[in-house]
């Protein structure tokens, strides 16, 4: 479970070889959802503080995340991404 960003709280990771679509998984406390990366599709539950925090870093490092997609379907090193600040 690479962690690739730390912000307020909330962690966000993703896995190696995991299932399309391309997505990341964020936790906050108990809290744990996946985000499509593309869509910003969410499955589970979340504050909505935490997951407006969320969408605004998804949106600002989109193409951070597809990068890191493509290196965790390769099953190489994913390389983190600034903080929502």
């Amino acid at each position: 479970m690479p962690i690739i960003s730390r912000f307020f709280g909330i962690v966000i990771y993703m896995f190696w070889r995991d299932h399309q679509p391309p997505h990341f998984h964020a936790k906050y406390g108990d809290e744990e959802i996946i985000v499509e990366i593309e869509t910003g599709k969410v499955t589970g539950h979340i504050t909505q503080r935490a997951l407006n925090m969320i969408q605004e870093w998804r949106e600002q490092h989109k193409e951070e995340l597809l990068a890191d997609w493509k290196l965790a379907e390769q099953n190489k090193p994913l390389v983190r991404i600034s903080p929502l600040e």
